[in-house]
């Protein structure tokens, strides 16, 4: 709730960038520190087929920094697969939209659409699901 409060009056610098970027240059995760981005984001990719993988995870989350790597380590392998993670605390009105309850949560979507869902720390779930759903 905090973190909700600074990124809403501006206090905190990492929240309240508003840009999309890369969790590390190297990575193709994209990551949403504002709900308008994410907003205006998710409304220009939902009409296509493409899929998405939504990581919602919290920066104080254990099992959600063990699946960082994993997490890069698919978005490299799988080029035609759009990989996001939002932060919890950042965006509780997506998390609650989706209706997140534990974390970490990937939410695989197409044409905005839910398709499947993964909860906890679970590398090979995720990327069995993932590697179902990419055609």
């Amino acid at each position: 709730m905090g973190s909700f409060l600074s990124s809403f009056f501006g206090g905190a610098s990492y929240s309240a960038s508003e840009d999309s970027s890369s969790s590390s240059e190297s990575s193709r995760v994209s990551t949403f520190h504002s709900a308008p981005r994410w907003q205006l984001h998710f409304n220009s990719v939902k009409e296509t087929p493409k899929l998405m993988v939504i990581d919602f995870s919290a920066s104080w989350c254990g099992p959600c920094k063990f699946m960082e790597p994993a997490l890069n380590d698919m978005a490299a392998r799988f080029t035609d697969v759009e990989f996001v993670k939002l932060d919890v605390d950042e965006l509780p009105d997506v998390a609650q939209e989706f209706g997140v309850q534990a974390m970490p949560t990937f939410v695989l979507l197409k044409n905005g659409k839910e398709v499947d869902r993964v909860v906890g720390a679970q590398k090979n779930e995720l990327e069995k699901k993932v590697d179902k759903h990419k055609c």
